[in-house]
């Protein structure tokens, strides 16, 4: 798919508008309240990369094609690229699939240019449209440019509202859209990026990492001043000089490039042609909130996020489950849930002295079942993805290592189909603490009710972890404490977010505070 006109991306922040965080005034008449129901939850967790080479000869949509297959984990529905040519004129082609699917060699050929960003996008409900994937494309008549989002803005409606009220017409209920509107009319305001970027983060609340390329072959880099959301920067000497972005390190590696540093948050870097890679300008802000999610199950094993190696993370994750949750047996195996679950079943069974075995042989071309839309579709996936190693767990007692217990409906299922090979026993033990609340910055966790551990009548009874583990069919159950988690992570308790784990939200004191009034004047808005 070609653009040359504004494509759009419906990420729905539906959840926010039933929330007291959404900052809605109108939720009856907010346009995206009608997909609330089949959606119920927040959605967004992508990746983004991008690429500037100081030669203006070389072509760098394969080095983008190469950064997005390393971060393919992170989005798997849809993929796309933006890339500037030599006439200061910005083509973007993006669909739905696989990035092998969606940058194939015919389109690798057709798009040059020394300068891109590229995204992935994770599928759930309610996402089909093609308009949903990115980069996100924004042109008018004075100004155009893409924009490559990962993040949920919680103020969404609230923004959206004051912009339709001001003329704004939108296409989307996307918050990428309403950012894309909103850097467009405080560009115009002093024609500077960096001042557009810094202003932005005064209005927008909630999570974001951010690429903007420009027609004039720039890209500037934002990540949110809480750091919720990772984003890196790292240089490659191939024929010329190289700045690559990228949300994981791993992508940096997977072109030969040398990671340099995370963005720190707040952070706003720019890098243009034949100019050093440099930072404009730190927003300041008294919190730190780095998803610990990304040490749990989002992020890559091999890369290193905020100075934090993921895997080692995990592996010290399961010494820690181990050292609080012990399985006392001399005839068990640690069989992990593959894949983020086999640092941490590592680490136990070093801490345990229990042997280590892969119980679970992972079919690698089923989608993660944690993104797929649909309870009835993920328990399809997983009965595709997954397959007991009978000869590894028949007669023994299974010490089954996974991240996390969302719905709990998978791992009932994992658990059965493990009895079923002959375990005797199951001993569920969960590298991550209980999932008790939902996500406003970008998580996919569900509303809170059906959260399995976040059900009222669950919470109030004081043994709710034995209604789990029956629930599930095992038959012992043991989580991750936070301090266990924060030791492992080895980042302080106050730079991590940990919402869904104990409702404490790092967003801003009240978003319906936030006025774009003095920010959107009449005749900036004509000139849009």
């Amino acid at each position: 798919m070609r653009e040359n006109i504004p494509p759009t991306n419906k990420y729905t922040h539906t959840l926010m508008c039933s929330n007291e965080f959404s900052g809605c005034k109108n939720k009856a008449s907010c346009s995206s309240t009608r997909y609330y129901k089949s959606i119920f939850k927040p959605r967004e967790r992508c990746g983004v990369f991008g690429i500037l080479a100081h030669d203006v000869r070389q072509q760098v949509s394969q080095l983008v094609y190469h950064g997005l297959m390393a971060l393919q984990h992170r989005g798997q529905e849809a993929a796309g690229l933006s890339i500037v040519n030599g006439k200061r004129k910005i083509f973007t082609h993006k669909g739905h699939g696989l990035v092998f699917q969606v940058l194939t060699p015919e389109v690798i050929r057709q798009y040059w240019g020394n300068v891109s960003i590229g995204h992935v996008r994770y599928g759930t409900a309610g996402s089909s449209s093609i308009k949903n994937a990115q980069p996100h494309y924004f042109t008018s008549t004075n100004l155009s440019f893409s924009l490559a989002f990962n993040g949920n803005i919680a103020n969404y409606c609230d923004l959206k509202e004051q912009l339709i009220s001001r003329g704004r017409v939108f296409t989307t209920n996307s918050d990428t859209e309403v950012i894309a509107n909103i850097l467009a009319s405080l560009y115009l305001e002093q024609h500077d990026w960096t001042y557009a970027l810094r202003k932005i983060t005064e209005y927008l609340d909630g999570s974001y990492s951010l690429i903007l390329l420009t027609k004039n072959s720039e890209i500037y880099a934002l990540r949110d001043p809480l750091g919720i959301k990772p984003l890196c920067y790292g240089k490659l000497n191939d024929h010329c000089d190289y700045d690559i972005f990228a949300s994981e390190s791993c992508a940096i590696d997977s072109i030969g490039g040398k990671f340099v540093d995370d963005l720190k948050p707040g952070e706003i870097i720019k890098t243009s042609i034949n100019e050093q890679l440099h930072s404009e300008y730190i927003v300041p802000s008294q919190k730190r909130a780095l998803c610990m999610f990304e040490f749990v199950y989002f992020a890559r094993p091999d890369s290193i996020i905020d100075g934090v190696s993921v895997a080692q993370a995990r592996t010290r994750l399961g010494k820690n489950l181990a050292k609080s949750c012990p399985v006392d047996s001399s005839n068990a195996v640690v069989v992990p849930v593959p894949d983020s679950g086999r640092s941490g079943s590592i680490g136990f069974a070093e801490e345990s002295g229990i042997p280590y075995k892969e119980g679970l042989m992972k079919n690698r071309y089923v989608w993660r079942t944690f993104i797929m839309p649909g309870q009835q579709r993920r328990n399809t996936m997983v009965r595709q993805k997954l397959n007991p190693i009978k000869s590894a767990i028949n007669g023994k007692e299974v010490v089954l290592i996974d991240d996390s217990i969302v719905r709990g409906t998978t791992t009932r299922f994992i658990v059965k189909l493990l009895k079923e090979a002959g375990a005797t026993k199951v001993h569920v033990r969960i590298t991550c603490p209980e999932v008790r609340e939902p996500c406003f910055m970008g998580v996919d966790f569900p509303t809170k009710n059906e959260l399995i551990v976040g059900k009222e009548e669950l919470l109030n009874n004081d043994n709710y972890i034995e209604t789990v583990r029956e629930h599930i069919g095992a038959d012992s159950l043991g989580y991750q404490t936070i301090d266990g988690l924060v030791q492992a992570i080895g980042l302080p308790r106050n730079e991590l977010c940990l919402a869904c784990l104990n409702g404490d939200y790092p967003l801003k004191e009240d978003p319906r505070c936030l006025n774009l009034s003095e920010t959107f004047s009449t005749n900036r808005e004509r000139a849009l």
